[in-house]
């Protein structure tokens, strides 16, 4: 039985009461968000501890059969079968554990970042690599306050700076935002050798987004102010390579560019490739149950836009049921 048909007929069920049948289906992309204040190997080892109680507490295969044979040698002996000891759950553990899983994600968030992010769990985790390698655009949206700076461009650090803010207004932040997104599209354009009035930039531009070949170079395609409220304001951003304190330092330019200083409070990452934070499941939601329901809304996602998933991925192989 192929993968996908496990997937589609146990999610759709109230409840799976196979733990060998869960575990097979436990091959894929999920979607999780995850909230501030949580570092990522904290989230990853309470999902895995949840999967692990929740098969746990199904119904596990028993302890395989040890043979004996016992008798006196000198007239028929009998061949005796007994749960082995050697494999009892009492003796080595509990059947599922945490090193039994492999979990990767393909945009990691830090400690003050929360939304979005997309794990690939088990035979997944090549997905993942192509998840990454792809350069998908994510969306962030980013708050700041006006009027003070601290020592590591988050609220939660020292205030060392204080300044006026009263006279910004919206349209200000509008143009200044319109400034870095100019910058960072004639960036673009240079790293790729071409002027951006050019032809050859016009043709490259119509094929879709100019990605740069190195990983660790953030580039912008579009940032707006979505919301402000003296002296509070919203930022959204598409981006590619995107990372928390690349983010924290744009509010702080922005702050400068507006002969001010400001200070980011808040980082939510809203889409990652063809994710949006729709997709993903509350913390209070990550058990083995909504992560098989997601893991199979993930796969039509990817299915529907042919993106980045061959017919060999190890996804759609069976995973060793002997657990």
């Amino acid at each position: 039985m192929k993968l996908n048909s496990l997937i589609t007929k146990h999610t759709t069920e109230c409840f799976v009461s196979d733990a060998r049948v869960a575990w097979k289906a436990l091959n894929g992309v999920f979607a999780v968000y995850k909230p501030p204040g949580v570092t990522f190997l904290n989230a990853r080892d309470t999902i895995l501890y949840r999967l692990c109680e929740d098969l746990n507490s199904m119904h596990v295969r028993s302890p395989i059969k040890h043979v004996r044979i016992e008798g006196n040698t000198t007239k028929k002996m009998k061949v005796i079968a007994r749960p082995s000891y050697a494999d009892h759950p009492l003796v080595v553990g509990p059947r599922y554990q945490l090193k039994d899983f492999r979990l990767v994600c393909a945009n990691h968030l830090n400690t003050n970042t929360s939304g979005l992010m997309i794990c690939g769990i088990n035979n997944a985790v090549s997905l993942i690599a192509n998840l990454r390698d792809s350069k998908s655009p994510s969306i962030y949206k980013v708050k700041g306050i006006l009027g003070q700076a601290t020592d590591n461009y988050f609220k939660t650090g020292k205030i060392v700076e204080k300044s006026t803010y009263k006279y910004i207004q919206r349209s200000t932040i509008d143009k200044v935002c319109a400034s870095i997104q100019a910058a960072h599209q004639r960036k673009m354009f240079e790293l790729c050798g071409l002027d951006i009035q050019s032809q050859t930039a016009f043709e490259l531009a119509a094929q879709g987004l100019v990605r740069p070949a190195d990983k660790d170079i953030p580039m912008i395609y579009n940032i707006k102010c979505v919301d402000f409220a003296s002296p509070e304001f919203t930022i959204e951003i598409v981006c590619i390579n995107g990372y928390e304190m690349y983010l924290k330092t744009l509010i702080h330019e922005i702050g400068m560019q507006l002969h001010s200083v400001a200070t980011c409070t808040q980082i939510q990452c809203l889409q990652y490739a063809l994710f949006s934070v729709d997709h993903a499941l509350l913390k209070k939601y990550w058990d083995l149950q909504h992560i098989l329901n997601n893991i199979q809304q993930c796969h039509e996602i990817l299915h529907e836009n042919r993106y980045l998933l061959k017919q060999d991925s190890p996804i759609l192989t069976e995973r060793d049921d002997t657990k």
